[in-house]
């Protein structure tokens, strides 16, 4: 009974992850898909921490590390997420 159980499970699981799957002969192609969308991603990063430290009037780096100031730290936090799940949307399709 277990025996049937686990085989079920690993048959289950294997159908689900199959799509997951990478051959041999296509890897290098998804490596460089993933370092193409890897550096694409660090600049948009770079580019909205830029315009944010430009529009604010403070110093960013003196508010977070010095003062301490944790709700600037969270804003800026939630900006990165929300960008990393635009540029997850505009990857997925």
């Amino acid at each position: 009974m277990l025996n049937e159980t686990f085989a079920t499970g690993a048959a289950a699981s294997a159908h689900l992850f199959a799509g997951l799957v990478v051959h041999l002969d296509e890897l290098i192609s998804v490596l460089a898909t993933t370092a193409i969308f890897t550096v694409f991603g660090l600049l948009v990063f770079g580019l909205a921490y830029a315009i944010i430290v430009k529009v604010t009037p403070f110093s960013i780096r003196k508010e977070i590390e010095d003062d301490q100031n944790t709700a600037l730290a969270i804003v800026i936090g939630a900006v990165i997420i929300g960008i990393s799940l635009i540029i997850a949307a505009a990857i997925h399709g």
